[in-house]
C-alpha cells in the first residue's frame, strides 16, 4: 500500500491536464503548469523508416506503420510550415483516441518540460467527466507499464476545477475549444447522469468570426504565408507579398487560419450584456484590430454579433439553431436534472472555467440569463477567477493543490496495488 510514502517535499508529483486545445503539465504545489503545449501534433511520413519496411508487401502491420511516422510536437515545431505535414490531435470528445500520438506527447513532456525520469514521480492526471472505463484502464496501464510511475491517480476535470475555487459542491460550466459542458459536483463527486453538453464553444466562435470576415470581404491571411507587408488603415487595400514555394497541407493551413481567428476573438469580440440589439450596440465604442498582413479595421456592432449564438442559439441563421442550448440553458438544464435538495447549493456556486469564458462580458451575460431562468427566492452566484490563467488552467491548479495535500497521499494507486489488482484498480480507487 502507498499510505504516506509519497508525502513530503523530496519527490513531487507531476500533474497532467489534457484539454481539447492544449496539454498542461507541471509539478504539484506550484501555481501554474511548467508547460502548455498544443494538443495538435504535426505528423510526417518519415521516408527513411518507410524504406526499411517497403519490401514487406502491400498490407503493412500496425507496428510498421508506426515506425514510418515522424511527429512534430509543441508550438515551435508544429507551427513551422513543413511540406506534407498533417496536423492531427490525439483527442476525440475530450478523450484520448490516438494512443500512439498521446505517448509521443508524453515522451516529449517528460524529456523537455518535466526534465526528469517518469519513475521518480507519482502522476495525477485529469480526465473528462464522461471518460469510459476502458480508456481509464488503458491510461493507467500505459502509465504503470510504459512510464513505470510509482503511483497514479485519475481525477475528473470538474472536481479539480471545484477544488481550485475552494469548493467541494459546485456547478462547473467548462467552455473550452471544442465543447461546453455543465457538470454538477457534490461533495467532490461528479453527478454523471446530470451532465449537459453543447457544441457551442471556442471553435464555434472562430467559425462565426470567419463568416463575419467573409461578409465584410476581409481576407484572413495566416502569418506563415507573409513575406513582407505594409500597415494600411481601414478602406485601403492591404499591401503584402506572399512567400513562394509553400507546399503545406490543408490541415496545417486551416489550423494557422484558426489561430488568427482565435486571436481576433480574444482581442475584439465581446458578449452583449443583453440580447443583441443592433441599435444599442452601435452606440458602443469600436475596437481596432490589425490583421497579420497589415490591414487594420475598426469593428463596431459586429463584434457583439459574433458570439450572440453562444447565449441565444435561435440567433443563428442555420436551421436547427433552436435545438441547441445556450450557456444559460446548459446550466439550468443540468441543475434542473439534479436532486431538488442540492439545487440551491449549485445555483449559489456556478463556476466558469475554460478559455472560451474569457470572452469579454461572458460572465455578466451568463449571470443575467440565469437570473431570468431561476426563481427569485434562489440565491444565484456566478464565480469566475479574474486572472486568465486561473480560468484556463483551473483543473491543473486543482490537481496541483490536491496532489500536494498530506491527506491525499493515501489515495494514490501505488505500483504494488496495480501489480496485485491489475488495471481494474483505477476504477475502484479513482471515483
Amino acid at each position: 500500500m502507498s499510505g504516506g510514502v509519497y508525502g513530503g517535499d523530496e519527490v513531487g508529483a507531476v500533474v497532467f491536464d489534457i484539454g481539447s486545445f492544449s496539454f498542461r503539465a507541471g509539478f504539484a504545489g506550484e501555481d501554474t503548469p511548467k508547460a502548455e503545449i498544443p494538443t495538435h501534433v504535426g505528423v510526417l511520413d518519415d521516408l527513411e523508416a518507410a524504406m526499411d519496411v517497403e519490401g514487406s508487401g502491400g498490407g503493412l502491420p500496425d507496428a510498421n506503420s508506426i515506425t514510418k511516422k515522424r511527429y512534430l510536437i509543441d508550438t515551435v515545431y508544429m507551427k513551422h510550415p513543413v511540406k506534407d505535414m498533417e496536423l492531427s490531435t490525439f483527442l476525440k470528445d475530450g478523450m484520448i483516441e490516438n494512443w500512439d500520438i498521446f505517448e509521443k506527447v508524453m515522451d516529449y513532456v517528460y524529456s523537455r518540460s518535466i526534465k526528469s525520469e517518469s519513475n521518480l514521480h507519482p502522476a495525477l492526471m485529469s480526465e473528462p467527466a464522461w471518460m469510459t472505463k476502458s480508456k481509464r484502464e488503458q491510461l493507467s496501464e500505459i502509465m504503470f507499464e510504459k512510464y513505470n510511475v510509482p503511483a497514479f491517480f485519475l481525477c475528473k476535470n470538474p472536481v479539480l476545477s471545484a477544488f481550485a475555487n475552494g469548493r467541494s459542491t459546485a456547478l462547473i460550466l467548462d467552455s473550452g475549444a471544442t465543447q461546453t459542458s455543465a457538470v454538477p459536483v457534490c461533495d467532490g463527486y461528479v453527478i454523471s447522469q446530470c451532465i449537459v453538453k453543447s457544441p457551442l464553444a471556442g471553435d464555434f466562435v472562430a467559425v462565426e468570426c470567419k463568416k463575419l470576415m467573409e461578409e465584410m470581404g476581409i481576407d484572413i491571411v495566416a502569418p506563415y504565408t507573409i513575406a513582407s507587408k505594409e500597415v494600411v488603415s481601414d478602406g485601403q487595400a492591404p499591401k503584402w507579398k506572399k512567400k513562394e514555394n509553400l507546399n503545406v497541407t490543408k490541415s496545417f493551413h486551416n489550423y494557422m487560419v484558426k489561430d488568427v481567428l482565435q486571436d481576433f476573438a480574444a482581442s475584439v469580440v465581446q458578449v452583449s450584456d443583453t440580447p443583441f440589439d443592433q441599435g444599442q450596440t452601435e452606440s458602443m465604442p469600436t475596437k481596432l484590430y490589425e490583421f497579420p498582413h497589415g490591414y487594420s479595421h475598426d469593428f463596431g456592432s459586429e463584434r457583439f454579433k459574433v458570439c450572440e449564438g453562444l447565449f441565444d442559439p435561435s440567433f443563428l441563421k442555420e436551421s436547427g439553431g433552436n435545438s441547441m442550448l445556450g450557456m444559460g440553458g446548459v446550466v439550468a438544464s443540468s441543475i434542473g436534472m439534479c436532486d431538488i435538495d442540492i439545487r440551491p447549493s449549485l445555483y449559489s456556486s456556478v463556476i466558469c472555467v475554460g478559455g472560451n469564458t474569457l470572452l469579454e462580458g461572458f460572465t455578466d451575460r451568463l449571470n443575467r440569463d440565469l437570473s431570468n431562468k431561476t426563481l427569485s427566492s434562489m440565491r444565484l452566484k456566478v464565480v469566475a477567477a479574474s486572472s486568465s490563467s486561473e480560468r484556463r488552467f483551473s483543473s491543473w491548479i486543482g490537481g496541483s493543490i490536491l496532489a500536494s495535500l498530506g491527506a491525499f497521499q493515501q489515495m494514490w494507486v501505488s505500483k504494488q496495488e496495480y501489480e496485485e489488482g491489475g488495471k481494474q484498480t483505477v476504477e475502484r480507487k479513482c471515483p
